[in-house]
This record gives C-alpha cells, structure tokens and sequence, in this order.
C-alpha cells in the first residue's frame, strides 16, 4: 500500500478518540455551568424586576388617584 498519509495504528486511533472525548465532556461541562449561572441570573433579574415594578406602583399610587376610582367624564 502506498499512501500519502501515513496509517495510524489502532491504538494510536484510540488514544485519540479518547482525547477528542475528554475534551468534549469538558466543554459539555463548562457549558453546562454557564447555563446554570445564566438561569440563576436570569431568575435574579426577574425578581429585581418585579421589584421595582412593584415599587413604581406603590409610588405611583401615593401620587396618583387610582383612574378605577374617579367617576366617568360628564361625556359618558
């Protein structure tokens, strides 16, 4: 057989799959890690959120006569 490339032997071949996959499950693990930290942050962000939502509206309010409250306008 004459080619080009030389041919790698099976264990070789191995050793080198094995490598690919241990590189693989490591970046499948720090994947995973970062997900989870955007979920939690994500999860965090939406809280602050309904927070100040909240807040404004209880400022608003102090401020502000609820509209359910006033009388309709002499049109109605």
């Amino acid at each position: 057989m004459d080619r080009a490339a030389p041919v790698m032997s099976l264990e070789q071949r191995l050793t080198e799959l094995e490598t690919r996959l241990a590189f693989q499950e490591h970046a499948l693990a720090e994947m995973s890690d970062a997900l989870a930290a955007s979920r939690i942050e994500a999860a965090r962000n939406a809280e602050l959120l309904r927070r100040a939502l909240d807040d404004m509206k209880q400022s608003r309010g102090e401020f502000f006569a609820d509209p359910a409250a006033e009388p309709p306008p002499p049109h109605y």
